[in-house]
């Protein structure tokens, strides 16, 4: 770490700077270029250079928010050191076409290293995997519940990766959890660079959401705060929570399971994301559309509804709850 110039795409952005560098990823059918924007706002003074990330799925706005607007209200223009590479959107493609994908079909948190010469998910993992990864050294990558999934705002990490478990401790998230590595997803191939990169999840696809967005953007600044790149950090209880029982306190879970459909038929659910739960407990129903059957679905377990089904058409073995219960943080001695 130092005050050396920063490079990305051969373009020198020197310390005590900001600058847009415009990496240019391939182009539409129209022949129109796409570009993926990269933010840099350096300081004067040497740190750690921090990526923050959003959109790498294309339909999850709230992350593209988070980033959007931590550059438009001049937060990363006042860090005391180091770099912060800021990236509203990674997946241009999906976002122009309202999807987690790009045209072809393939995912881009799946396709990393990528290639240059590859399908286009790939070639986009490819340009971060080579021009941003090797010039950072942690990072946040934003996302939202999936398939109508709404997730309430937590951090996920590596367990197996002490550095990434500080980080989540540093964002202090409502929920907090570990989550392994998966093959090709960016996370993956950060840590084979040795860049730890924790994961926000927060909301729903398409769907803006408030609470998620100012729940990111106020860990963000707590773990810049931590490494001295912020003078002041927010308190955890800064938003008023939305539903009774729900989850205020930072909270480690662990034990999660997935509530699953019984029967399939017209889902509505009596408990929401970030509310506590108890085992045996009436959180959702399903019924019949004729009215011939309705079905109970109960908490198998005392903890926190993590993520839930927005879908009111469910078939049997549908995820509809996503649960956890709080447990300890991994210990030295858990690490091996």
């Amino acid at each position: 770490m130092g005050i050396d110039p920063l490079v990305i795409d051969d373009i020198v952005i020197p310390a005590g700077t900001s600058k847009t560098v415009d990496i240019q990823v391939a182009r539409l059918l129209s022949g129109t270029l796409i570009h993926m924007h990269v933010h840099v706002f350096r300081s004067e003074n040497p740190g750690p250079t921090v990526l923050l990330s959003g959109g790498l799925h294309g339909d999850e706005v709230n992350g593209i928010e988070v980033v959007r607007r931590m550059i438009s209200v001049g937060t990363l223009d006042n860090i005391t050191c180091g770099t912060v590479v800021a990236i509203p959107i990674i997946n241009v493609y999906g976002f122009l076409f309202f999807s987690r994908e790009v045209p072809d079909g393939k995912d881009v948190n799946r396709s990393f290293p990528g290639s240059p010469n590859g399908s286009l998910a790939a070639q986009v993992a490819h340009t971060m995997a080579t021009k941003i990864l090797p010039v950072v050294d942690l990072g946040i990558d934003f996302h939202t519940g999936g398939a109508s999934r709404t997730n309430y705002p937590q951090i996920r990490y590596d367990p197996l990766d002490p550095k990434a478990i500080d980080m989540a401790k540093a964002f202090q998230a409502p929920l907090s959890l570990g989550s392994g590595l998966i093959s090709g997803s960016l996370r993956a191939c950060a840590q084979a660079q040795n860049v730890p990169i924790i994961v926000f999840e927060g909301g729903e696809s398409l769907r803006m959401d408030e609470l998620a967005v100012e729940e990111a953007i106020r860990g963000t600044k707590r773990m810049l705060f931590s490494m001295g790149m912020l003078e002041t950090a927010p308190k955890i209880h800064g938003i008023k929570a939305r539903m009774k029982g729900e989850a205020r306190l930072p909270r480690h879970i662990g034990g999660n399971v997935w509530v699953r459909a019984d029967v399939s038929g017209l889902f509505s659910f009596e408990r929401g994301s970030g509310q506590a739960v108890r085992e045996g407990e009436l959180i959702g129903r399903i019924r019949n559309p004729y009215d011939s059957y309705s079905v109970k679905v109960l908490s198998p377990m005392d903890g926190f509804i993590v993520g839930h089904n927005n879908i009111p058409l469910v078939h049997r073995g549908d995820a509809l709850f996503h649960i956890g219960k709080e447990q300890d943080w991994p210990t030295v001695d858990d690490l091996g």
